[in-house]
């Protein structure tokens, strides 16, 4: 396989963990060091420090019921990107956002996540 198949494969595995609600998978796929940043001002933003932290941000996100729509999945040389849409809907409250997860890639293992975001004050109405 070459790089970009490897970092494919990496967003395939990672997206599939996400959807299906396998943490142990996700956490197979991540350094023990790894960070996940979120923007806003909500219970799911900040810093993520560590695998477990990680996993447990995955978690949280997940149990708002989200539906995690995968648009496409971006490789480069050393890292890869996933290209979401993500909706649900909580009581009147409505989730509808695009956003990059930007993963950084270390011996084919994912090192950092970046999330950038469509509608950050949505997220942060959304995730009380």
């Amino acid at each position: 396989m070459t790089v970009y198949e490897d970092n494919y494969s990496l967003g395939k595995q990672f997206h599939a963990a996400l959807v299906t609600a396998d943490w142990d998978t996700i956490r197979s796929l991540l350094h023990e060091d790894a960070t996940w940043e979120l923007p806003g001002d909500n219970t799911i933003s900040g810093t993520a420090h560590g695998a477990d932290g990680v996993v447990e941000r995955a978690r949280k996100i997940a149990g708002y019921g989200l539906n995690f729509t995968l648009l496409h999945i971006l490789v480069s040389p050393r890292n890869m990107a996933l290209s979401l849409h993500n909706t649900a809907q909580r009581g009147d409250l409505v989730l509808d956002e695009h956003l990059s997860t930007v993963c950084t890639v270390r011996d084919g293992k994912i090192a950092a996540i970046e999330t950038y975001l469509s509608d950050v004050d949505g997220m942060n109405a959304f995730f009380v």
